[in-house]
């Protein structure tokens, strides 16, 4: 049996009646870039997250550094931020001209540890960015508070983490403003490079639409150097014919994981990745931990027709684009230990259970074989 990571070619089939009269609307209407099927998605998506703004953009990586420009924050400021988390979360920070700070990750949650954020806050510190990685809740009202004590931004990174909640609220709704990639892998994908900003707070939501359209509020006033970011039809009609279905995906991705929860839940050097009591999870990734022969296990399952990936292979603070900052492992103990042991299965909305015992029995018997060995 091959049981690839992803599998976007069967959900446009399930779809492709609605997908593709999605795309052909606007190449009729010629409305590539902005325009109504961008608005609409904006409003649609707004009106699902329960807030004021969102703001289409050209990806995830954008949404970050847009909400970070318009914060003013740049050159000799500093922004707290995950270890463990793609380079977009990093990168964006430091195109402002800001120093990327880094915080070691929970052991059990995978996300920043928030007990170890107050002792990086420095006087230059001007925000934090908790990452809601693979699809968990970050504890986010921790978060908050720390920030509010200390009078600091929040910019949710909820690119892994559509309509995942904690305490009952979206994520993304806490902070300032919650950053989307629409990334085709995403729960939520489009079929290209897509994000958005969503917030709450009108100025903010004003000078992130301006900024990412060059600077100008109306065509040909810039009020401002900006750059060009801009959501186009095509993505955002996808989205918008995709959006009534995210609940249910969400859904399925759960019952996916409680499976393959329930299957390995006992296998020796196997540990399952557990939900936070208060939140939940919508399982983006589903992220086993392997005490040891990580490598031997994907190369395992690779001959057996399974696809799977490590996110991420290494930790932000190791990555050559950081090593002039000299990070040492003793810094981000967990987040350093994790990089050699996390592996993450195929996960996604059309699979089936034979698909999930095939994975969890091919894992189990790498297991027998490879303690067997090791005993030996």
């Amino acid at each position: 049996m091959n049981v690839p990571f992803v599998d976007l070619e069967t959900q446009y089939d399930r779809l492709r009646p609605e997908i593709d009269d999605a795309i052909q609307c606007v190449i009729d209407d010629t409305a590539f870039v902005r325009g109504p099927y961008v608005s609409d998605f904006e409003e649609e998506y707004a009106d699902a997250y329960g807030v004021d703004h969102c703001i289409g953009v050209a990806n995830g990586t954008d949404a970050i550094y847009i909400v970070l420009r318009m914060l003013g924050i740049g050159p000799g400021d500093e922004v707290i931020t995950v270890a463990n988390s793609w380079i977009s979360t990093s990168e964006t920070i430091g195109q402002t001209g800001a120093k990327p700070v880094f915080v070691d990750i929970e052991p059990d949650y995978y996300n920043i540890a928030v007990d170890q954020i107050a002792e990086k806050i420095t006087e230059d510190t001007k925000a934090i960015i908790p990452v809601h990685l693979f699809g968990q809740a970050a504890e986010i009202d921790a978060v908050m508070e720390i920030a509010s004590a200390h009078d600091l931004y929040v910019i949710e990174d909820t690119a892994q983490a559509h309509f995942a909640e904690y305490d009952g609220q979206h994520v993304g709704t806490f902070g300032i403003a919650g950053t989307f990639s629409f990334y085709p892998g995403k729960n939520l994908g489009a079929y290209g490079d897509a994000g958005a900003i969503v917030t709450n707070h009108d100025e903010l939501a004003r000078r992130c639409r301006m900024f990412s359209d060059h600077g100008a509020s109306e065509k040909h006033d810039h009020e401002i150097e900006g750059i060009n970011s801009r959501l186009d039809g095509i993505q955002a009609a996808v989205l918008s014919a995709k959006l009534p279905h995210i609940l249910e995906w969400n859904r399925r991705r759960n019952e996916n994981a409680r499976q393959y929860t329930e299957l390995l839940r006992d296998v020796p050097g196997i540990t399952p990745p557990p939900v936070r009591p208060n939140a939940s999870h919508v399982f983006h990734l589903y992220v086993i931990r392997v005490d040891e022969g990580r490598d031997d296990l994907q190369d395992f399952l690779e001959n057996r027709g399974i696809s799977t990936s490590i996110h991420y292979p290494k930790a932000l603070p190791f990555l050559k684009a950081y090593e002039h900052r000299n990070h040492k492992p003793s810094e981000f103990p967990v987040a350093h230990d994790y990089q050699d042991r996390i592996l993450s299965l195929p996960m996604y909305p059309e699979m089936n259970e034979e698909m999930i015992k095939y994975v969890a029995s091919s894992i189990r018997k790498w297991t027998e074989q490879f303690y067997t060995k090791e005993r030996r």
